[in-house]
């Protein structure tokens, strides 16, 4: 059985009833609205702010496009890869030949970005009803390019990311590289500045205790519970060799809590 664009879109929460699929195309300039086209070296922005451009004739664009777009790039015959879902927020703008939206790129179908390709059936029509693009097939979905670690000194993450780094193949390095590591990490509270001084000692690895976060936010720590860890910043203050003796750990975390008022201030109780 083919594999097809619908249980894609309904697995991130598309409703069907509220996106349109669009596939960009490279173009130097549209003959209708003079407008610049895409090249293959267009980035993020670009791409984004064409998107937002539209002809203001209905037969060319919907009236009333829905809320969600699914935007596509053509590639080589029939195939289009998957760049983005954006949110349109509304029209800004309408000079009778050109309207301008209100885009913001959503995070759904994040982990597809220039991954997922698909077979454009229809090849004179550049955007579609997703009830249609539904049923398209799907061609590939490639492996996502591996992220290079920053090194334990560079890394900050956020509760998504940290959630990725602990899911996603491309983070695979850096799940290594926090495996073969205990130490010391701080968690920041972002919306008050309160902050948790934590260790990870003896077998446990950063890896295994940031794993704890990832699933549910709190680790197990008193602390945290009835917080939302998606305000947390997560980060490495120090490192050790697993082979450090425990006391040695427990003499740096101590120190941490002291030195940046955790116990008194933060969110440390002992």
């Amino acid at each position: 059985m083919t594999l097809t664009l619908e249980p894609i879109l309904h697995s991130a929460d598309i409703d069907l009833g509220d996106a349109i699929v669009i596939r960009h195309a490279f173009v130097r300039e549209h003959e209708d609205t003079g407008m610049q086209g895409l090249h293959a070296d267009s980035t993020d922005d670009e791409i984004l702010e064409y998107t937002r451009e539209q002809s203001a004739k209905p037969k060319v664009f919907p009236v009333v496009p829905p809320r969600i777009w699914v935007v596509f790039v053509r590639e080589g015959g029939d195939r289009a890869r998957f760049w983005s879902v954006v949110e349109s927020r509304g029209e800004t703008s309408n000079d009778g030949l050109r309207r301008s939206f209100d885009l913001a790129k959503s995070g759904q179908m994040a982990d597809l970005r220039n991954r997922l390709v698909i077979g454009w059936r229809a090849p004179r029509a550049w955007w579609l009803k997703s009830t249609t693009a539904a049923g398209y097939p799907i061609k590939e979905i490639a492996d996502p390019e591996p992220e290079p670690f920053p090194g334990f000194d560079r890394l900050v993450l956020d509760h998504a990311q940290l959630q990725a780094v602990m899911r996603e193949h491309r983070y695979a390095a850096w799940r290594t590289a926090l495996s073969s590591v205990g130490g010391i990490y701080l968690i920041t509270d972002t919306r008050d500045g309160h902050q948790y001084v934590g260790k990870a000692d003896g077998a446990e690895s950063i890896s295994q205790r940031w794993s704890a976060y990832a699933t549910n936010g709190h680790g197990g720590n008193v602390e945290l519970r009835g917080l939302d860890p998606m305000t947390f910043r997560y980060s490495l203050l120090r490192v050790f060799d697993p082979a450090t003796p425990t006391r040695e750990i427990d003499e740096a975390e101590s120190h941490f809590k002291l030195a940046l008022d955790t116990r008194q201030h933060g969110l440390n109780r002992n």
